[in-house]
């Protein structure tokens, strides 16, 4: 499984407070246990939110597998998902699910507006041996049931952009896809949750250990699909765990020292099983699973519920506040984005100064400039296509949602 676009990269109803959730304990305790002061924002998922977006910029453009282990950022803001619906599901399921879904079909398919017509003009054509069915698989693109298709390579060798580009910007998609099965299974675990909490936590784990490690073979998108569903299941319950405040009323010392534990088996599983990126966790499973369990366990256990950023992490507030309401327009373009800063640098190179007297460093400090300009790019995308959002979570439209007009 190899998630080379991934990641974010998807908020859940970024400012949209609801009502606190059932517990599978008396609510009173739970809150009580969770340290929830009153329902709204709480500012420090919104910060691990933001973490887990950039990390995932900054890891496609580098590509440092050593990222995927110092902050594993899937399985954050899969956890962060799993606690919001659980937070969502105190009101009736069917509304919650097609309230997800909606605020979620409309940034696809504007993605999908621009991505289809751009990949058909550089020469995509339909698979004639799939026949029909080549078509009902582009119907994923209106629903991601399952992946959504692209070609690996596509265009001209000599062309403005790498034959890649359309894998690289139709990677990220698996993650909507993983969200979507993950919302609509979501009443039926959250049941599952409170009548057996602990089986519930830990079977995704060991899922995983039988659909990630090959034990059991379900080939296609099929089982690409389970093998996403089951990674970062365990994650999505912590979600549910958090919410519920299950992980404050075990002791302190047996949750870290469990987590790091499991969070050992991954990296011992991982130093066995190392892919082609050598210690990406994207592509071992099983260490994905248990390494993002025990960091996700050990973040939200020492989660304080800010209601405010506190200290010099205030003047980061509104860069926090701008990512989480348009968290699925940056995790959707980011990839793209990233792709359109290649030709945007080597326009230097047609500089004669550049040419002559900056090209070494050019060359060698690329990766950095796609950083600096990659920013400014998203942006862009968010105030050319972040309303939408609004509109998908009917909202009035806003160009840049920061929050400081409220403040």
């Amino acid at each position: 499984m190899s998630h080379a676009a991934s990641p974010a990269p998807a908020s859940d109803a970024p400012d949209a407070p609801a009502a606190p959730a059932r517990s599978h304990r008396a609510p009173s305790r739970a809150r009580k246990a969770s340290g929830a002061s009153a329902p709204g924002r709480d500012r420090y998922l919104d910060l691990l939110r933001s973490l887990a977006l950039v990390r995932v910029v900054v890891y496609h453009i580098f590509g440092w597998a050593w990222l995927t282990i110092l902050f594993p950022s899937m399985g954050v803001m899969f956890a962060l998902a799993g606690s919001l619906m659980a937070r969502s599901l105190s009101r009736p399921a069917l509304g919650v699910i097609r309230g997800r879904i909606r605020r979620l079909l409309p940034p696809l398919w504007a993605f999908a507006a621009f991505l289809v017509p751009a990949m058909f003009l550089d020469g995509w054509k339909p698979d004639a041996e799939a026949g029909l069915w080549w078509w009902a698989d582009l119907l994923n693109y209106l629903l991601p049931i399952g992946a959504p298709p692209f070609p690996w390579s596509l265009g001209d060798q000599a062309g403005l952009v790498e034959q890649s580009w359309a894998a690289q910007a139709g990677m990220p998609l698996w993650y909507l896809r993983t969200y979507l099965w993950f919302v609509v299974a979501s009443p039926l675990l959250l049941w599952a949750f409170r009548k057996a909490p602990w089986a519930t936590l830990l079977a995704p784990l060991a899922l995983t250990a039988v659909v990630g490690t090959n034990l059991v073979k379900i080939p296609g998108e099929v089982g690409s699909a389970l093998v996403d569903f089951a990674t970062f299941g365990a994650c999505w319950v912590l979600g549910f765990a958090h919410q519920s405040g299950l992980l404050k009323e075990i002791p302190r010392h047996l949750v870290v020292s469990c987590s790091a534990l499991v969070m050992a088996f991954g990296l011992w599983w991982a130093s066995g099983h190392l892919g082609p990126d050598g210690w990406d966790l994207n592509d071992i499973p099983l260490a994905q699973a248990t390494w993002s369990f025990g960091f996700v366990a050990i973040l939200l256990l020492y989660s304080p519920s800010w209601q405010q950023l506190p200290g010099r992490l205030a003047r980061f507030d509104r860069h926090i506040t701008l990512s989480n309401n348009r968290a699925v327009t940056i995790y959707l373009w980011h990839n793209t984005l990233i792709m359109t800063t290649i030709p945007l640098i080597d326009l230097l190179w047609h500089v004669p100064f550049v040419e002559a007297h900056l090209g070494g460093a050019l060359e060698s400090t690329y990766t950095l400039w796609m950083l600096v300009l990659i920013w400014p790019l998203i942006g862009l995308a968010i105030v050319g296509v972040g309303w939408i959002e609004d509109l998908a979570a009917q909202r009035r439209p806003r160009l840049w949602p920061n929050g400081s007009r409220k403040r």
